[in-house]
């Protein structure tokens, strides 16, 4: 075992210090992705620097209706959270179908948005791998990559993001506040948050050196919008995304007014499908219509050898969270 250094931050600003101060640290919250890559040498960071104390574990409404969610709010509360479950239910969805509950009691909102892929090739030290040593190769492209990335993928690496919160919070259009070094403070989108691995597949995110995720912005809810977070996977608890699908719709005299759509386990970060939403947008939301925004999404795949099918689960993911919130589904009310 490497031996590593261990610092509590009782500030945001002694947190930096701690960070500028050992080379090769990471920031330690709930530990539960973190720790395991550290057991398995994934992760060999000169010292862990604990910010799971620092006053950040507040859910705030802000004047304008939206939220402030702080980085170390576990994820079970915020589940839980009476405001995120009424006004962003997908959210709530979202973080309910991820992990299992012990994890969710431990795992930090910020932890979420920063635990890395589950690619086995990553996983593994025997195994090539240009996310865990840059220039080694990605193992997985002639591999076994059945659960591995159709979208925004190269050469370098076609691992998928796991997070099941990222997805939804990309199609909620909320921010990720950092703080940095300086003291400064700034936010990301949380659809750029995560960057694709056309050079770089080591570097997750856009974070600069030493930041600190403090908060994630959520933007008031627009009246009569509706939400779902759809996720498939290969067991009903504990397993990651084949494809998931977050959306918000907002409609019109039955048109779209506005629709926000979200694609999980199919890119290297949660992949904002804005091709479709142009589309939709003052549309007709008729299953015909909807299907063909969405096949013109998912157009720019460029499948593997064997993970193709997550074409048409994501489609038919999408096309029918879609319906149910418009209530276009054969049987649905709106229909029969």
């Amino acid at each position: 075992m490497k031996p590593f250094a261990y610092v509590r931050a009782t500030s945001l600003q002694e947190a930096a210090d701690a960070y500028a101060a050992h080379p090769g640290s990471r920031y330690l919250g709930g530990g539960t992705n973190l720790v395991d890559l550290m057991k398995l040498g994934v992760e060999t960071p000169g010292a862990l620097i604990d910010v799971s104390r620092l006053p950040l574990e507040e859910i705030r409404e802000l004047p304008d209706g939206g939220l402030r969610v702080g980085a170390t709010v576990r994820g079970s509360d915020l589940a839980a959270d009476p405001l995120v479950r009424t006004r962003y239910p997908l959210l709530s969805r979202a973080l309910l179908s991820g992990a299992s509950g012990q994890l969710r009691n431990v795992a930090t909102t910020g932890g979420n948005l920063l635990q890395r892929t589950r690619c086995g090739y990553f996983q593994d030290l025997s195994k090539p791998c240009n996310k865990r040593e840059p220039g080694s190769g990605c193992g997985a492209r002639d591999g076994l990559h059945r659960d591995h990335a159709v979208l925004g993928h190269s050469e370098h690496c076609i691992a998928t993001h796991p997070s099941d919160m990222a997805v939804a919070l990309a199609a909620l259009d909320a921010e990720v506040e950092l703080y940095g070094e300086a003291g400064t403070t700034r936010t990301v989108a949380a659809a750029e948050f995560h960057r694709l691995p056309a050079d770089r597949p080591e570097q997750d995110t856009v974070i600069r050196p030493g930041e600190i995720i403090t908060a994630v912005i959520l933007p008031a809810a627009a009246p009569g919008a509706v939400s779902l977070y759809r996720k498939a996977r290969e067991r009903a608890s504990y397993a990651f995304a084949l494809a998931s699908v977050a959306v918000v719709l907002d409609l019109d005299d039955g048109r779209v007014r506005r629709v926000a759509l979200a694609f999980g386990g199919l890119a290297h970060r949660p992949w904002r499908a804005t091709t479709a939403e142009a589309r939709l947008t003052g549309a007709v939301p008729h299953p015909d219509a909807v299907r063909a925004a969405v096949d013109a999404e998912l157009a720019r795949a460029e499948p593997l050898r064997d993970n193709a099918y997550k074409i048409p689960l994501a489609r038919n993911l999408a096309c029918d969270a879609i319906a149910e919130l418009a209530g276009t589904r054969p049987g649905s009310p709106a229909t029969a």
